[in-house]
């Protein structure tokens, strides 16, 4: 990974952090984005003591806002002249419903749009990499989603499984598509299903609502690093140089529920998600 440029998103604690360190300790320079600069600081901090790399950068960017998408983009289009790795990692559960600054249910605003207009905004800089590579974390709650596209921000019978698995199975609709449309290019997509981890998401930032419930469940859970694994093999892998659209689980290809491989609703959901975050 020498050399090679990698950007994190959600790089502050839990599998980004992990994810971080470790690319780091393999030659690559990573650029941590967080949205808060704050924690961004503490974990760049923690991320140098870690891995012993002083390839390490910090870029704030919140993706539950289309502006801050846009801003950050072009700050980071100014500093550097291509993307090799983009692993779009961040995550929220969200146990009440709640809307980003642009109006979208916070689970598909954050997971999915804001990493759908992220990606789109970088793409031209990671087909100037030599072989660019997207990885985006997903998770087996897609088996239980569907795209809500008569209501997609859920206004009527919220619950957090619904916009969960709603937001993940977006995730791997868009890598399928996005590899369709990268057919011929040198990047690759595909996307991971880390298994059940010990991180913050689901602990309300505000009250800490969640924290206990963690701690009892902790010892059965995998730690950040051990579902970080996959996303770091197909971020530096050989192996994975030339899989694309594929979704993986213990660095292994598996098959998605059918619905995760629906090219029509692939194609659909790529249609809404432009016209939602105005890219035509």
């Amino acid at each position: 990974m020498t050399g090679k440029i990698v950007m994190v998103t959600g790089a502050n604690s839990g599998m980004g952090l992990a994810t971080t360190v470790e690319l780091a300790k393999q030659g690559a320079h990573v650029v941590m984005v967080c949205r808060s600069r704050e924690r961004g600081e503490l974990a760049l901090e923690q991320a140098r003591k870690q891995s012993g790399s002083k390839e390490l950068a910090l870029m704030t960017c919140d993706l539950g806002s289309l502006a801050s998408i846009r801003s950050f983009t072009a700050a980071f289009k100014q500093k550097y002249d291509r993307l090799d790795v983009l692993i779009n990692n961040a995550g929220v559960v969200s146990l009440k419903r709640e809307l980003t600054s642009d109006g979208f249910e916070s689970q598909i605003g954050i997971n999915h749009l804001g990493h759908f207009l992220l990606t789109n905004e970088l793409l031209e800089l990671i087909k100037a990499a030599p072989q660019g590579r997207i990885v985006n974390l997903s998770s087996g709650a897609h088996k239980a989603g569907r795209i809500h596209f008569d209501d997609p921000n859920l206004t009527k019978g919220y619950n957090v499984v619904k916009g969960y698995a709603q937001s993940k199975l977006a995730n791997i609709l868009f890598t399928k598509e996005l590899a369709t449309r990268l057919a011929g290019t040198r990047v690759t997509v595909n996307s991971v299903h880390p298994g059940a981890v010990a991180t913050n998401i689901g602990v309300d930032r505000k009250t800490g609502f969640g924290k206990t419930v963690h701690k009892l469940l902790r010892p059965f859970f995998r730690t950040p690093l051990e579902g970080a694994r996959t996303a770091i093999y197909l971020a530096s892998s050989d192996e994975a140089a030339d899989q694309t659209g594929q979704y993986y689980i213990d660095s292994k290809i598996v098959q998605t529920a059918s619905k995760g491989s629906n090219a029509e609703l692939a194609a659909r959901l790529w249609a809404w998600s432009e016209q939602q975050v105005g890219l035509t």
